[in-house]
């Protein structure tokens, strides 16, 4: 099997696996493509200090350890590589998935919230030494709380009982193929807006100033999305500065 030569540490339970990693990192006992998977998270970590909540067993829940070997300013392009990685195995998954990626990292099927991904980068100096890439991917649940009416799970969207561990298996590998990018980072960014969530349609967006709709256009190599207002102007949001308005 491709790969099997590198590692994959399987853990029943852990506060996060990209904490995990990140320890792994700090004692010197990384190395590339190294991966943490669990059946359990207590501390699952989302984008922006937001908690991944899952079911045990339920989920596919791992950190990936990847030496990206490019230039600091490339780290969206690297963001974007490893989501199209993801995306692509679940296109290629099922046919009749609408798979998109909603900016920055959320994964999408059929209008609903799958899983995240978040990625932790090192920094030492001037070099970008390590990546520590975590997904969370709802694939067993079979419902959601009312409280989470946007989320959806691979049976959810197929109807069917899906093979964590293949699932794992094909994911990891695209990553750590796709991750060092041999494509341009246009066309890296290509493949990205081809599966962006909303893309040319309108979406609500909130900050403290209140709620807008805007048409969403692109998603640029250093991660700003760019949008239409409604007057016609053209506006740049950066990751963080406006919320995402789901019910829009």
């Amino acid at each position: 099997m491709p790969f099997s030569h590198l590692p994959i540490i399987e853990l029943d339970s852990i506060d996060s696996t990209n904490n995990y990693a990140m320890q792994l990192i700090d004692a010197n006992k990384a190395q590339h493509g190294l991966t943490i998977v669990t059946q359990s998270q207590s501390e699952g970590k989302g984008q922006r200090g937001k908690s991944w909540l899952d079911a045990p067993g339920q989920s596919l829940l791992m950190s990936i350890i990847i030496l990206p070997q490019k230039e600091i300013n490339h780290q969206f392009v690297f963001n974007a590589a490893v989501a199209v990685a993801i995306a692509n195995v679940l296109q290629n998954s099922d046919q009749s998935w609408d798979v998109r990626i909603k900016w920055p990292n959320d994964i999408i099927i059929n209008a609903k919230k799958a899983g995240g991904i978040l990625i932790e980068n090192i920094l030492r100096g001037s070099r970008w030494t390590h990546s520590v890439v975590g997904l969370g991917l709802n694939v067993k649940q079979a419902s959601f709380p009312d409280t989470l009416p946007f989320a959806t799970s691979l049976k959810i969207a197929s109807g069917n009982d899906i093979d964590i561990t293949k699932l794992r298996n094909d994911i990891r590998e695209n990553i750590i193929v796709s991750a060092p990018y041999l494509l341009p980072p246009e066309k890296i960014m290509a493949q990205y807006n081809e599966y962006l969530y909303k893309h040319n349609q309108k979406q609500a967006f909130s900050d403290t100033t209140g709620t807008w709709e805007a048409t969403i256009l692109n998603v640029h190599k250093d991660g700003t999305l760019e949008v239409q207002l409604n007057d016609g102007t053209t506006a740049f949001y950066h990751h963080g500065q406006v919320t995402w308005d789901w019910a829009a």
